[in-house]
């Protein structure tokens, strides 16, 4: 094997985190304009032009601040956890359909759902090992959200492998060449965005964040660098969840310019839905899980399986 076969990979995928990096940072900016906005304000426009460079100056204060830690929490495993979470938060980028085959592999549907699984797992450790009461409680209803909404996703995606019969998601973008997947089955695409708004936690179903009980949630002990990489690893879901909506339903030619400006107006979408909603009870989420997404989603998975039957004969 050449040097450059492991080199030009590792190089590509550097590059690939990079500009996921600098997304994430203007993606914060575009939500802070965005909310200010829409509450009748401005929002940043101090630091330098038009407050553009203003996530840079943010991510330097937070990672030259002082690293404190609870004197009784478990260390290591306090430690490591936002790290794991940015980890598989860019990892489950490495799916992404290029046509150079960077690292597009068969089973990219399935490699998607592995990463989000495991994500559950940085929440629940780093709620717990702080030692805090309010942060474990806030863990532990991270986790039971993100758990139930991951089964209606799961069966959301295996209607579209049912529809486009390929787990790589390049297929979607050959499948999609004369009529987006969006036309064919909006209500699909609605649940779609609502479980990717419960995934990633966010507004109306941010309930490990619930102000008036939990303050912030399972990250209410971290500070400072374990503080910006719990909230890099989320605005990094939030922009690949705007990535795959786009590819699933939108068409997936990722060499296009339309399909940056479809993403960001997915992304949009998911700060415009902050701005104007206000948060679930936490049992009517539940409910909305297991007792109208999941019926929903696997009534779409029936007829797609009898549509494939009826094709075949």
């Amino acid at each position: 094997m050449m040097w450059s076969d492991l080199l030009m990979p590792f190089i590509g995928s550097l590059l690939l985190i990079i500009c996921v990096m600098v997304g994430v940072a203007f993606l914060t900016l575009l939500e802070r304009k965005v909310l200010g906005y829409i509450q009748l304000r401005k929002g940043p426009n101090k630091v330098g032009f038009l407050g553009i460079p203003q996530p840079f100056s943010d991510a330097i204060k937070l990672f030259t601040k002082e690293q404190t830690y609870p004197f009784v929490s478990n260390y290591l495993s306090y430690y490591f956890s936002p790290i794991v979470s940015l980890f598989l938060a860019l990892l489950v980028w490495l799916c992404v359909p290029f046509l150079v085959k960077l690292n597009s592999f068969n089973l990219g549907v399935l490699f998607f759902l592995s990463c989000t699984s495991m994500g559950v797992y940085s929440v629940m450790i780093a709620g717990w090992s702080s030692n805090s009461s309010y942060a474990l409680l806030g863990g532990m209803r991270a986790v039971a959200q993100t758990i139930s909404y991951e089964v209606s996703l799961a069966l959301i995606l295996l209607s579209m492998i049912f529809l486009v019969g390929n787990y790589n998601f390049l297929s979607f973008n050959l499948f999609q060449n004369y009529i987006w997947l969006l036309f064919l089955c909006l209500p699909l695409a609605i649940v779609w965005f609502a479980t990717s708004l419960a995934e990633t936690n966010r507004t109306p179903f941010d309930f490990a964040e619930g102000e008036s009980e939990l303050v912030s949630g399972f990250n209410v002990e971290y500070s400072s660098g374990g503080f910006a990489l719990i909230f890099l690893g989320e605005y990094a879901s939030i922009l690949f969840m705007s990535m795959l909506f786009t590819v699933l339903f939108l068409g997936a030619d990722i060499y296009s310019f339309l399909f940056f400006i479809k993403l960001t107006l997915i992304s949009f979408l998911f700060i415009w839905v902050r701005g104007t909603l206000p948060r679930f009870r936490y049992d009517k989420l539940m409910y909305l899980a297991w007792k109208s997404f999941l019926p929903f989603s696997l009534n779409y998975l029936f007829l797609f399986i009898g549509l494939k039957i009826f094709l075949m004969f």
